[in-house]
C-alpha cells in the first residue's frame, strides 16, 4: 500500500491549531479548512476546489449557498429575525400552512436542530400513549432499532447500541426498547407489550453506514404499528426532502409516519431549522407553557424554510436524485474494485464498504480523495458515505467517479 498523504500548508495548519487549542476535542475531522461554498463545491483556504460528497449530512441538499435561499435569508435577516414564541409573527402561520400542506399533515411543530425535533416527537409519542391510548403513567415504552442514529442528547443516547455515543454518559433515560433493525418478527414481538406508544424508525440508517432495509419493511411495521395502535415514528431529518430520490424515504413505500421528523436539508443549510409533523389527535396533546424553544418557529428560519423547500419541487430534486444516485451506484459498480466489497443505497444517499488489511483503509482513501478533490469521510471505520448534493449533473458524477477510481490506487 503506498501513501501520497500530501503536506498540509501552513495557511491551513494555522487555522487546525486554533482549533486544536481553543476547541472541545469531540471531532476528527479531515485536515481540511473550507471558507466558501457554491453549489456542488467547496474551496479551502488555499482557494482549492473540492466536491462536496457528504452535503453537511445531507443539511445541504439544494447545493452550497443556492441564491434563492441566500436572497430569502438576507430580505428577512433585515426585517426580522426573532420574536420568541412569546409573541405571534406575520411568517410562523404562512410557514405552517406551507409545511402542514406540503406534507399532508394538520399541525406542525417547529424546533431547530434535528435532536430537538426527535425528543419534540418522543414527548408526543408518550403524551398520546397516556392521554389517548391510556397507558398507566410513566410506564410508556418507544420501541427503537440496534445501530440507530437519532442525535446527542442523553435522552437519545440511552437508547443508543453504539459505545462512543453513550459510554460514561449514564445514567440513562428508561422507557425504551431495543430491537434489530429491518427485522418484522422481533418489531411484531415487541409491539405485544401493551405499554408500548411508538417505534422511532430511520427508514435507511445514515449513521449506520447507509443501510438500507429489505423492500416491505417499512409498509409492514407501519401496518404491524396500526394493529397495536402504536405510532410509526419517521425519523426523515437525514432521508428525507428528496435524498433518497423521493420526497421522504418513507413514500418508496407509501408509507404516512404517524409522526413525521424532518431537519437539516429544511434550510438548506442556512440555520438549524427542523420540525415535527403529526394529527390533531398526536399533536394537541401538548398544552401551553408544556414544551418549546426560544429559536423554534422564529420568522428567519420560517422565511427560509418556506424556500428551501420550494426549490426542491421547483428544480425537481427527487427525480435528479433518484436517477443520479442509479447512474453513482452503477458507475461505481463498474470499476470493480478488490477494495470496494459494497455499493448500497438510495437516491443519492449512499456508501460503500472498503475491504483491505488495513484498518485505516477507508481514512486514507478519504485523504487521498481530498488531494484529487473530492471530500467524503468514513463512519465506523470501513464505510464511507457518498452523498453530494442533489444539484450535481451527470457530467459532474462522471468525473467524481474517476476522482474515485484515481484515489483507490492508494490501497494497492
Amino acid at each position: 500500500m503506498h501513501t501520497s498523504i500530501a503536506a498540509t500548508s501552513a495557511n491551513t495548519q494555522y487555522f487546525i491549531d486554533k482549533e486544536e487549542q481553543f476547541g472541545a476535542h469531540n471531532y476528527h475531522p479531515l485536515p481540511v479548512v473550507l471558507q466558501r461554498g457554491e453549489g456542488v463545491f467547496m474551496y479551502d483556504v488555499d482557494g482549492k476546489r473540492y466536491y462536496d460528497f457528504l452535503s453537511g449530512y445531507s443539511a445541504v441538499n439544494q447545493g452550497h449557498c443556492h441564491p434563492r435561499i441566500v436572497a430569502s435569508l438576507i430580505e428577512q435577516a433585515q426585517k426580522l429575525t426573532l420574536t420568541s414564541r412569546a409573541f405571534h409573527n406575520n411568517l410562523l402561520g404562512e410557514y405552517e400552512e406551507y409545511i402542514t400542506q406540503y406534507f399532508g399533515y394538520d399541525k406542525v411543530l417547529p424546533m431547530n436542530t434535528g435532536v430537538e425535533a426527535v425528543e419534540t416527537a418522543i414527548k408526543l409519542a408518550r403524551r398520546w400513549g397516556y392521554a389517548v391510548k391510556g397507558i398507566e403513567d410513566n410506564k410508556a415504552k418507544i420501541v427503537v432499532c440496534a445501530e440507530n442514529f437519532h442525535g446527542r442528547t442523553s435522552t437519545v443516547i440511552s437508547f443508543s447500541t453504539d459505545p462512543s455515543s453513550y459510554s460514561k454518559f449514564g445514567p440513562y433515560m428508561p422507557g425504551f426498547k431495543v430491537i434489530p433493525y429491518n427485522n418484522l418478527e422481533a418489531l411484531k414481538e415487541a409491539l405485544n407489550d401493551k405499554d408500548v406508544c411508538g417505534f422511532l424508525v430511520e427508514p435507511i440508517q445514515g449513521e449506520a453506514g447507509v443501510v438500507v432495509p429489505e423492500e416491505g419493511y417499512l409498509s409492514t411495521a407501519k401496518q404491524y404499528c396500526a394493529e397495536a395502535n402504536v405510532l410509526f415514528i419517521g425519523d426523515e431529518i437525514q432521508t428525507g426532502l428528496c435524498r433518497t430520490g423521493k420526497m421522504l424515504a418513507c413514500d418508496h413505500e407509501n408509507v404516512r409516519p404517524d409522526i413525521l421528523i424532518l431537519g437539516k436539508a429544511l434550510s438548506g443549510g442556512m440555520l438549524p431549522v427542523s420540525a415535527v409533523l403529526a394529527d390533531d389527535q398526536i399533536m394537541l396533546g401538548i398544552k401551553p407553557g408544556e414544551h418549546g424553544s426560544t429559536y423554534g418557529g422564529n420568522p428567519l428560519a420560517c422565511a427560509v424554510a418556506i424556500t428551501s423547500l420550494q426549490i426542491l419541487k421547483d428544480e425537481q430534486l427527487a427525480e435528479r436524485s433518484e436517477k443520479l444516485g442509479a447512474l453513482l451506484r452503477e458507475e461505481l459498480a463498474k470499476l470493480n474494485s478488490p477494495f470496494i466489497e459494497t455499493i448500497r443505497g438510495k437516491g443519492l444517499l449512499n456508501a460503500i464498504v472498503i475491504k483491505h488489511s488495513n484498518p485505516e483503509a477507508a481514512w486514507e482513501l478519504c485523504m487521498e480523495m481530498k488531494e484529487n478533490g473530492l471530500l467524503a469521510k468514513p463512519t465506523h471505520g470501513d464505510k464511507i458515505r457518498f452523498a453530494p448534493p442533489l444539484v450535481i449533473t451527470e457530467e459532474q458524477i462522471h468525473e467524481c467517479v474517476g476522482i474515485i477510481s484515481k484515489s483507490l490506487e492508494i490501497l494497492k
